[in-house]
Order: C-alpha cells, then sequence, then structure tokens
C-alpha cells in the first residue's frame, strides 16, 4: 500500500478532519450486575434503553471476555498480518472461497485502506448458493486456516465462542429493554448463525486526509462486538448533530453497536447508526469485530410485538441470507450502483397511510 492509488481517495464531502471531535457521553455500562446483582438488571435495561435510543453506540466493561484471551487474539492477529504477502495469499478469500484474507475490499465503491482476515463461527456456515430468489439450493462457506501463526485456529475458535457468549447476553438486554422475553432473539441464531469475526488492520497512510480505513457505513448484521486497540480511529456519526466523533479507546471495553437487522426487529425504535475509520500517517491500527448473524433462512422483518395499528410496520420481509449473498458481491467488483441496504426494503410513509387510512373507513 505504498503509492496511494486514486482508487483510495474519498470524494470531498466525505474526507476525514485530521482534529476530530472526541467523543463525550458514548455510554461505558457495567455489565457486572448479570453476575454479580440479579437485582440491579433493570437499572441496567435503562441503561441500554437510553444507549440504543440516543447514540446507537456503547461501551461495556465486566463483559466477561477473558482478558488474558482478548491478547492472544490480538496477538495473533498481528502475528498473521505481520507476514509477507505470498504468505497472506495463500488464504485469500475469492467468489468461490468467500472467507479468509482479503486486502482490497470496497466501501461505497471507494476502496478501503486496510487488509482483514475473516473467519466464520460456525464451520461450515450454510448460505444461499445464489441471489436468486427462487433458487432454494444452500452450499457451505469454509474457513481457510494459515499455517503460520501454529495456534492460530484454536485461538480464533475459542474467541469466537466466549464473544458469542458476550453476544447472547447483549441480545439479552436488548430484547428485554424492547419489552420483549431475555430469549426473544435466541432462535434466529440457535441453527446454522452466519456470524463472523474480521482482523483488521489499518496500515500507515500517507494521505490521512484523503483516504479512509473504512468509509461510512451502517453494519447490516443484528449486532457488532468490536475490540480496538489503544490507537484509536472509530467514528460515530453524532445522531443529534450528525457529526463525526470519535471514539476514543478505552482499556479492555468493547465497543457495541445495532445493526440494521435490530433496527428493522424494533421497527425503527433503535437505529443502527453510520461510522466510518480514520487512519493516520504514522501508527497501524489493530480492531477486531465480531458481527453477529442469524440464520441464512431467516426473513428480517419488524417483530409483531412491535408493530400494532398505529405503529404498523415499516419493513417488507427480506431473506437475509440472499441479502448477504448479494452484498458479498460487492467485495470483488467496483459496482455503479450502491450496494443492497436494508432502506430498499421500507415501506413509503405514503403506502403507511393509506394503510391506516383504510383502517379507520
Amino acid at each position: 500500500m505504498g503509492e496511494v492509488d486514486p482508487a483510495f481517495i474519498q470524494d470531498a464531502e466525505h474526507r476525514p478532519k485530521l482534529s476530530p471531535i472526541e467523543a463525550e457521553g458514548i455510554p461505558l455500562i457495567d455489565l457486572s450486575p448479570l453476575t454479580n446483582s440479579p437485582d440491579a438488571i433493570e437499572g441496567l435495561v435503562y441503561e441500554i434503553v437510553e444507549a440504543c435510543k440516543n447514540w446507537g453506540f456503547f461501551q461495556v466493561i465486566n463483559h466477561g471476555v477473558p482478558l488474558e484471551l482478548r491478547k492472544k487474539i490480538e496477538d495473533a492477529s498481528r502475528r498473521f498480518f505481520a507476514q509477507p504477502s505470498e504468505e497472506k495469499r495463500k488464504v485469500r478469500r475469492d467468489e468461490v472461497r468467500a472467507l479468509g484474507y482479503y486486502d482490497s475490499e470496497h466501501t461505497k465503491n471507494v476502496r478501503d485502506w486496510k487488509e482483514v482476515f475473516d473467519f466464520s463461527v460456525e464451520d461450515p456456515t450454510l448460505i444461499p448458493a445464489s441471489t436468486d430468489p427462487d433458487d432454494k439450493e444452500v452450499t457451505k462457506w469454509y474457513n481457510q486456516w494459515p499455517e503460520y501463526p501454529s495456534d492460530f485456529r484454536e485461538i480464533c475458535e475459542e474467541y469466537a465462542k466466549e464473544t458469542g457468549k458476550l453476544a447472547y447476553k447483549l441480545l439479552e438486554l436488548i430484547a428485554m429493554s424492547l419489552g420483549l422475553p431475555a430469549d426473544r432473539f435466541h432462535g434466529f441464531f440457535k441453527d446454522h448463525q452466519t456470524s463472523f469475526v474480521r482482523f483488521n488492520h489499518y496500515p500507515p497512510c500517507p494521505v490521512p486526509h484523503l483516504a479512509l480505513g473504512v468509509g461510512r457505513h451502517k453494519d447490516p448484521i443484528a449486532l457488532t462486538i468490536l475490540a480496538q486497540d489503544d490507537v484509536g480511529g472509530l467514528e460515530v456519526k453524532r445522531k443529534s448533530d450528525g457529526e463525526w466523533i470519535r471514539v476514543k479507546p478505552t482499556p479492555n471495553a468493547y465497543i457495541i453497536n445495532v445493526g440494521d437487522i435490530i433496527q428493522v426487529w424494533s421497527n425503527d425504535k433503535y437505529e443502527s447508526v453510520e461510522h466510518r475509520v480514520m487512519v493516520n500517517s504514522e501508527k497501524e491500527r489493530f480492531s477486531i469485530p465480531l458481527f453477529f448473524s442469524p440464520a441464512h433462512y431467516t426473513m428480517v422483518k419488524p417483530l409483531e410485538e412491535l408493530t400494532s395499528v398505529e405503529n404498523p410496520a415499516r419493513y417488507r420481509a427480506y431473506n437475509w441470507g440472499k441479502f448477504v449473498v448479494t452484498r458479498k458481491g460487492s467485495n470483488f467488483r467496483k459496482l455503479n450502483v450502491e450496494n443492497v441496504q436494508i432502506y430498499h426494503f421500507k415501506i413509503p410513509d405514503s403506502e403507511l397511510a393509506e394503510g391506516a387510512l383504510s383502517i379507520n373507513k
């Protein structure tokens, strides 16, 4: 990534500010009541409500993921990316092998200043064979594991297991915050979930005022659980005024954001928020998100318990697996159109109004 390819250059209106606003107010939530004081759960649920409504992002401490394991996975990530390109490319992903190493991903049709390694929580992961809505065939995505580091696979699988436990705890809190039973979301993830973990490496960039590690985007999944190093670079678009706010790293915390699926399930009570990643000219940065996602056959739509005559469903149902396969195609080629987004399934306000009128006649 030495010379700067024009493919990395952001349009003028999306270029980062080199003196970002540091985040004040992104909630820091202590999860220790889950194990130490069950009586305090109600207060914890209230904190989740406020965080999801006002920010769509929050940080958690005392989350139960062993610190030693976090250190191991961060070290494994650094050792993997420190290898020569030819070694990393032995596990390079392509249109057939969807998981593994990749170094030319695009967001909003602009190339990201990063390299990644992806592995799925369930191996193999079941996924639709095509984007055709009538094609019921399913294919399998297999993990590709590098020869080095030798303990890489073992560490990755243990980490996925522990962060998965945290994901279920957070889903339970989010369900309760919506007035639902704690286990309301479990069934979507119980069999054949499509969750995956990503290692991100953002090398030093000679033009941090022109490029981004990841361009502005929302996460299409249910929940993201992010471990970031002490370099920082994550920016969140503040809901109150649209300003880009830098999330200051908190040692050993995880950064959590609700994804598009929870936005749809909650019928817009909670919103998936736009975010991006800054790079800098001096330091490399590493981060490790878990993208927690349901089974491929899940039809994503507003939950019946959260809709009513007064608050009708704001989205048409869409098949999660088909959505994933459609999105995946854009990783390998620059599109001339925007990739599929949840708002493509949003019911226009005019239709909602017509529906309300017909009910009231």
